[in-house]
Parts: C-alpha cells; sequence; structure tokens
C-alpha cells in the first residue's frame, strides 16, 4: 500500500508541475535533407533539398540552392531536375512522357559541391481503387449526423505489396502528421495474413478528414456536395517503414503523455552519401511511386439513412 501512495502522489506531483521551461539546447551542425517522393504521373515531379534547423526555430527549413539533380533510368533515359527556386528542383514530364513505369529501377543523384548523394528505387506495382462510397451515421457521443467516405480496392496477390493512400476532400491534400495512411498488403504491418484482400476497414475509412467548429466541436467528416479524391501509391518497403517512423515522430501527443513518448530522433533514410568528407549527415527519401486513383462528390439524397 506504501508503494501504491508513493507512485500516486508521484503521478500528481508530475501533473502539478506545469512551469514552462526554456532548456539550453548546444547547436548541431544543420543535416541536409532530400524529399524525392516521385511519381508517374504527368504532373510535375519536384525534388526538395533543404537543411535542418534548431528544435526553436519556427522560420522556413533552408533550401540548398546550386546542387545538380538527376535521375537515371534503368532503360536507359536521364532526367535532370532544374532548380526553380531555392532548395526547389523540378521537371515537366508533360513533354517526355513519365518518369518510369512499373518495374523500372531509377537512380537518384544528388551533386552539392564536392558532395555525392545516391539512392536507388524500384516503381512497384499499384492495385485500381474499384469504387467510392459514402455512409449515413446518426448522431452519437462524439459526432453529430455525419457522412463517411469509403474506397474500395484489392491489394494485389503476392505478399510484400506496401501502399500509401493519400485522400483529398475538396482538392486539399489531408497531410497532417495523423493523417499518413500507409498499408501492408491490404492491413497494417507484415505478417497480418491479409495478402490479396480487400483493404481492411480502418485504411478504407481512413480517408475521412476529422476536423473541429469554432466550439470545438467535432463536426461531419462531409456535407452535401464535399468531394473525395483518394490515390493508392505503390512504395517500397523501406519507404513504408519511413512513413511509419515519421508518423510516430511527428505525431506528437504533447503535455504530459509526452513523458512516455517515443524519443526523436532521426528517421533512416536511403539516400547514401558517397564522398569522403567525415560526419556528413543526410535524412530524408528517394522513392518512385506508380499511382491509381478515383474520386467523388457527395449527393446526400442518395445514401442511405437506414430504417
Amino acid at each position: 500500500m506504501k508503494r501504491f501512495h508513493k507512485f500516486l502522489f508521484l503521478i500528481i506531483v508530475l501533473i502539478a508541475c506545469e512551469d514552462q521551461i526554456t532548456p539550453e539546447l548546444r547547436e548541431a551542425p544543420p543535416v541536409l535533407v532530400i524529399d524525392a517522393f516521385l511519381t508517374n504521373q504527368d504532373s510535375v515531379q519536384t525534388i526538395r533539398i533543404t537543411q535542418s534547423q534548431s528544435y526553436f526555430d519556427n522560420s522556413l527549413l533552408q533550401g540548398v540552392s546550386g546542387a545538380s539533380v538527376l535521375v537515371f533510368n534503368s532503360n536507359g533515359s536521364i532526367v535532370k531536375f532544374d532548380e526553380i527556386e531555392q532548395g526547389h528542383y523540378q521537371w515537366d514530364p508533360m513533354i517526355d512522357g513519365p518518369i518510369a513505369g512499373e518495374g523500372d529501377s531509377l537512380t537518384l543523384q544528388v551533386t552539392i559541391g564536392e558532395d555525392l548523394f545516391q539512392s536507388t528505387s524500384i516503381t512497384m506495382r499499384v492495385p485500381e481503387i474499384d469504387s467510392i462510397t459514402f455512409r449515413f451515421e446518426e448522431e452519437n457521443l462524439f459526432l453529430p449526423d455525419s457522412y463517411f467516405a469509403e474506397f474500395w480496392s484489392r491489394d494485389l496477390l503476392g505478399s510484400g505489396d506496401t501502399y500509401w493512400i493519400k485522400s483529398y476532400k475538396n482538392g486539399v491534400y489531408l497531410n497532417q502528421p495523423n493523417e499518413i495512411n500507409i498499408a501492408f498488403d491490404a492491413g497494417f504491418s507484415e505478417g497480418g495474413n491479409v495478402d490479396g484482400l480487400i483493404f481492411i476497414p480502418p485504411i478504407r475509412d481512413f480517408i475521412n478528414p476529422f476536423e473541429q467548429d469554432e466550439n470545438d466541436e467535432f463536426m461531419s467528416p462531409f456535407e452535401d456536395g464535399d468531394s473525395v479524391y483518394v490515390e493508392i501509391h505503390s512504395i517500397s518497403n523501406e519507404a513504408f517503414f519511413f512513413l511509419h517512423e515519421v508518423r510516430i515522430q511527428t505525431d506528437r501527443p504533447g503535455g504530459f503523455a509526452e513523458l512516455f513518448a517515443t524519443p526523436l530522433s532521426n528517421v533512416p533514410t536511403n539516400i547514401l552519401y558517397l564522398g569522403s568528407k567525415e560526419q556528413v549527415v543526410v535524412t530524408g527519401f528517394f522513392n518512385v511511386a506508380a499511382v491509381k486513383g478515383a474520386g467523388k462528390k457527395l449527393d446526400i439524397t442518395q445514401v442511405p439513412k437506414g430504417n
């Protein structure tokens, strides 16, 4: 009993400690970040090269200018990304067609001064989206009468496929850390025994935004006339685990719960430094995805409301 009282006292003390402190952190050398998630779509492709900054620095990330950015395809083609603004390198496939087809192996090569960085990616296969449906749910303790969207697609037969499902509401990409929706085959993780099945309900439902009004009350994810657009991006197994770690590192609980959260750390990368200098640190990721998408607009007159 004494141990319980001591533990309870400790919890109360920890909860009561709400004084704000600003610790002095040692300045660390900036880390190079290469964000190179590309697709086989006809839209403009962008690679962002930036440098990390101090933890308490809320300014925009500093872009790295003057880099040579090339992507080599196993089919023999070479694509050069041009700098259109500081740290943003782009290539428009409208003239030459998609950067890759399914099964192509690509190599990213970034040269900054005398430093060389390199990575490889294979464009994996991706399933079609069969349809998108809406359903109605009556008011409960947390939500008012609400309309939810759900996409329907079947994982390709053969275990080991990994995907990044991106969703848009009225053309706006749902890009918050807690909205990163990834799948291993048709489920959450390797070993789920869901190969070749329809994606499980939590993944199908994860395309719904949960927004709050001015009174911090949750709203229906979709209203009459709203649109939803869903894309399935094929990603490598390494990219799946990268995004899994990104979600852990960026979706922070805050408050008391942060005491038990995973410590912040750099997420493992597939980008290698091939130069001769010591202590050159690089983060980020390179992946080239095949993409399939579908969209639908909500017409509440077409959604059953039960009995």
